[in-house]
């Protein structure tokens, strides 16, 4: 029996207008007098999903979720070669999230982030932390360079064959022998040929499945399908690891102490390919309010069963803390 609370549908959505030539899509979801929560998708670039919305109590509730710029129904769409990203940064982001949190009129509200969205969440709640009551946190990520070179090498002794198709579709064009592979898919999906941004999107995504399918046997994720989402999400995640994410490395651990009195529960697989256990611990030793949940037959996915399941038990959690 899943643990998940049953579909429902946002009582409100619509597009904000950021005043940069951004628009993004929201949804409310849930109880519209219920206790705020803000959820945060992956990528970057996924843009949100409707499992997400089941993760919270929607009688306890008001469920807000949104596509970061340039990627789900936020407008306009990364797919488009035309569209400028220069205007699409963490920070950006940061500010984006503090305009929905006024759009809203909430003073603070309970952060979850899955995979690129625990980093996003750590960045907004260490510059926002009175804006924020409590945070859960998934597949732990903080993008530190180490942690985007893992991603993109790192893995390659995991996967050798898949390695080497990902490296060889990267430096088929490339006029430098050892450029490097997050640099060499950047500069291939902003390439002017439509045919080879599009197969350096598939090449990109074969890569990351290689660790998805090994971790969870259900497969892939169906918007994987439409060339547009893979464009979208590829453009994006090369957008922000060739820019480091536009934080110092390290930068989210080192400022940890800005999260002092802000509640936690950060969930990790021991099976998380892609983002390893190390970086979980390193953030829990360092949030003396932070509570380390380790799952040990899960991976990154928030579809695998243990994961979802722990995701509602911290959201019942909190949800149950603020009744006190």
């Amino acid at each position: 029996m899943s643990a998940l609370y049953p579909e429902i549908e946002p009582y409100d959505h619509g597009l904000l207008d950021t005043g940069d030539g951004n628009l993004i899509y929201w949804e409310a979801c849930g109880n519209p007098a219920g206790r705020p929560a803000l959820v945060l998708h992956g990528g970057p670039g996924s843009g949100c999903s409707t499992t997400a919305r089941r993760h919270f109590d929607p009688d306890a509730y008001r469920i807000i979720l949104f596509d970061q710029r340039n990627c789900g129904r936020s407008l306009p769409s990364a797919a488009d070669r035309k569209t400028d990203l220069s205007l699409n940064t963490t920070w950006h982001l940061v500010g984006d999230i503090e305009r929905l949190r006024l759009f809203f009129g909430i003073d603070a509200w309970l952060v979850f982030g899955n995979s690129w969205g625990s980093t996003l969440a750590l960045a907004y709640a260490e510059t926002h932390p009175q804006r924020v009551v409590a945070i859960v946190i998934s597949g732990v990520t903080t993008t530190r360079r180490s942690e985007i070179d893992w991603l993109c090498r790192g893995m390659a002794p995991l996967f050798p064959e898949e390695w080497h198709r990902f490296r060889q579709a990267a430096s088929a064009d490339s006029q430098e022998r050892d450029e490097d592979i997050v640099a060499a898919y950047h500069r291939l999906l902003n390439h002017s040929d439509s045919e080879t941004r599009l197969k350096a999107a598939r090449d990109w995504h074969d890569w990351e499945s290689a660790s998805i399918l090994l971790a969870d046997p259900q497969g892939l994720p169906r918007r994987w399908a439409d060339p547009a989402y893979l464009l979208t999400r590829a453009r994006i995640i090369t957008h922000y690891f060739v820019n480091g994410a536009w934080l110092e490395d390290g930068q989210l651990l080192n400022n940890a102490g800005r999260l002092t009195g802000i509640p936690a529960i950060l969930l990790q697989g021991r099976l998380d390919i892609e983002a390893p256990l190390v970086t979980a611990w390193e953030l829990a030793r360092a949030w003396p309010q932070s509570e380390l949940q380790l799952l040990p037959h899960a991976a990154h996915s928030i579809a695998n069963p243990d994961i979802s399941a722990a995701i509602v038990a911290a959201t019942d959690r909190f949800r149950d803390f603020q009744q006190k």
